[in-house]
């Protein structure tokens, strides 16, 4: 019962800028937008689990799982709006 909480804690992320396209114009999002974000959440969640099972430290793997949010906070601000200006970066 525990291991499907966060596939579908995951999704429930993605139904935020879909039902929030539907009461502002200010969220615009594509197909591809969203399959984008699903592949980050996905192997974000999938990275955080193996962290979970594999590191017995708890200090370690609060330091880890941190460092994991991080970054994907990181390339999701880059890909919204281009801190970096890198070609992938949004408008």
């Amino acid at each position: 019962m525990n291991r499907y909480i966060l596939p579908f804690s995951l999704l429930a992320l993605l139904f935020i800028p879909l039902i929030l396209m539907h009461y502002t114009t200010e969220v615009k999002w594509s197909n591809y937008d969203f399959f984008i974000m699903g592949l980050i959440l996905f192997y974000s969640g999938l990275i955080v689990n193996l962290i979970i099972n594999k590191t017995k430290n708890l200090h370690k793997r609060l330091i880890i799982i941190s460092i994991v949010i991080f970054l994907f906070f990181l390339l999701w601000a880059e890909l919204g709006v281009g801190i970096f200006n890198s070609p992938l970066s949004g408008n």
